[in-house]
């Protein structure tokens, strides 16, 4: 089992509460691994000591955050309202919500925002047309920033200087065989991308699956986020993608961008 990336944490800050980052730090275990977990499984995973994670899940325990049968601990349904919060409280998912609604819609598919964390495009909102929306495309569910339509335009918001020197510093590990690691053809491949004003990636994030992405902008022209649509390679092709999906996610993009601020 992988060990988590630990957050860096400047211990001597007088401000950081540590007991709550390693609190915090057990509750993303459980995502990670998406089951049940021991007290050792957690320990491992989050790299801290047994007896620490068995105060952090006392504690969860206690407040309602967690349960157990003595073996195995989970999280609550209470969990969902930390992430409720974000939502509610994130500008960008209010204001685009009902725009994707339009989008899903008219394009018959799946449309989703990400915003950039790290390395990684997060899904912080979704639309769905009347139809069972595929696996995947959660809340909260990360991609690779440099092999998907999403990264890539989360990306585009960087200067070539900081857009080579960020990719420079990454681990570009392909996720197909189409997938693309050459950094330089990487960073020019976003730069051509931020020229066009879309992204379309093919096959490079999921075997079998392509999607296309615009840059969301707020009032000053900063791109935000990302909002794609994406479709298994069976039932579209790349120029069916840019005809069919990217006029309406760009009307969306221009009807969000003045009332971003």
């Amino acid at each position: 089992m992988p060990k988590m990336k630990r957050p860096e944490i400047d211990g001597d800050a007088p401000e950081i509460i540590e007991s709550l980052a390693r609190g915090l730090r057990v509750i993303e275990a459980f995502g990670a691994e998406r089951r049940p977990m021991t007290l050792s499984d957690l320990a491992k995973a989050c790299g801290l000591p047994r007896a620490t994670v068995r105060r952090v899940l006392t504690t969860l325990r206690s407040v309602g955050y967690a349960t157990s049968d003595d073996r195995l601990f989970a999280l609550t349904p209470r969990v969902l309202g930390l992430a409720s919060a974000y939502l509610a409280s994130n500008q960008i998912s209010a204001v685009l919500q009902p725009l994707m609604d339009d989008v899903s819609a008219t394009a018959k598919e799946v449309c989703s925002l990400a915003i950039l964390d790290g390395d990684d495009a997060v899904f912080v909102a979704r639309a769905s047309p009347a139809r069972v929306f595929s696996a995947g495309i959660d809340l909260g569910y990360r991609l690779p920033l440099f092999c998907t339509s999403v990264g890539r335009v989360l990306l585009g918001r960087l200067d070539n200087t900081a857009l080579a020197a960020t990719i420079e510093a990454m681990t570009l590990a392909p996720q197909t065989p189409e997938t693309i690691t050459d950094k330089p053809t990487v960073v020019a491949t976003i730069i051509a991308d931020r020229t066009r004003g879309y992204s379309l990636v093919d096959r490079e994030a999921e075997p079998g699956f392509r999607s296309i992405a615009v840059p969301i902008r707020r009032y000053d022209g900063t791109i935000v986020a990302a909002a794609n649509i994406g479709a298994h390679v069976d039932r579209i092709t790349t120029g069916d993608m840019i005809d069919r999906f990217l006029p309406p996610l760009r009307r969306m993009a221009e009807q969000a961008q003045p009332l971003i601020v």
